[in-house]
């Protein structure tokens, strides 16, 4: 296995771990309580398994483990940067370099230090290994890295009581399938259609009162086609 390659399955057993099995009820009591969270363990055991499956190595076990225990460390110390005045609203984007610096060096260390014989031989390109990557971080992942960004830069929108009318939960489906439209547009070298599929997303009109929702959204939006368009290009250099 290359070098690439296990680093690639590293990078999604880290956005199965802290996105796709963690539900936001869980993530927050993480945040609040930090060691004493009843989901910690759990969630440190998750990380361990991802990481060790994914990696296709029996010798990756200690790998794995120092992953994992770097997610309990960070996670658990984490309660006290979400209370910091200066650092409090970065404390995401902190968190996430410092797994994702852990999991390189483990990577880099590993392969150089040991030799990677896997339990059968990976024969997928990976080309299709940096597909899935980016398709799964264009998913839950992208929702929550947006929400976040709009947050540090203190960008809201006031609740009234229309949204109670809304569909809860359309927003994170309208941006998932946005940007998986937007990576497959890469792919297959059609970038015009970028265009088209952001001139269909302006015809969505708004009061002469919700100006500030509608710079909400946009900001949003333009947020998520650059995550999805950097994922696309990312996928195309491989």
């Amino acid at each position: 296995m290359k070098t690439e390659q296990l680093l690639i399955l590293q990078f999604i057993a880290h956005l199965l771990t802290d996105y796709t099995f963690q539900s936001g009820i869980k993530a927050k009591e993480k945040n609040e309580f930090g060691f004493k969270s009843k989901f910690l363990k759990w969630h440190v055991l998750l990380a361990f398994l991802f990481s060790w499956i994914l990696s296709l190595q029996y010798s990756f076990v200690y790998g794995a483990f120092i992953i994992a225990l770097s997610h309990m460390l960070i996670d658990g110390l984490k309660v006290y940067l979400n209370r910091s005045r200066q650092l409090g609203r970065y404390a995401y984007f902190i968190d996430q370099s410092l797994h994702l610096a852990i999991i390189v060096a483990v990577v880099c260390l590993y392969s150089r230090f040991f030799i990677q014989e896997t339990v059968f031989e990976l024969s997928i390109r990976l080309r299709y290994l940096a597909a899935a990557a980016g398709f799964l971080l264009c998913s839950k992942p992208a929702n929550i890295l947006i929400r976040e960004i709009l947050g540090a830069f203190d960008i809201r929108v006031r609740k009234t009581g229309t949204e109670e009318s809304e569909l809860p939960n359309a927003g994170k489906l309208i941006g998932i399938t946005e940007r998986w439209l937007i990576m497959v547009f890469i792919i297959v070298n059609q970038f015009g259609a970028i265009g088209f599929l952001l001139a269909a997303k302006s015809i969505m009109r708004f009061k002469d009162d919700e100006t500030l929702k509608a710079e909400y959204l946009l900001a949003g939006t333009l947020i998520s086609f650059s995550i999805a368009i950097g994922a696309g290009l990312a996928v195309r250099a491989f």
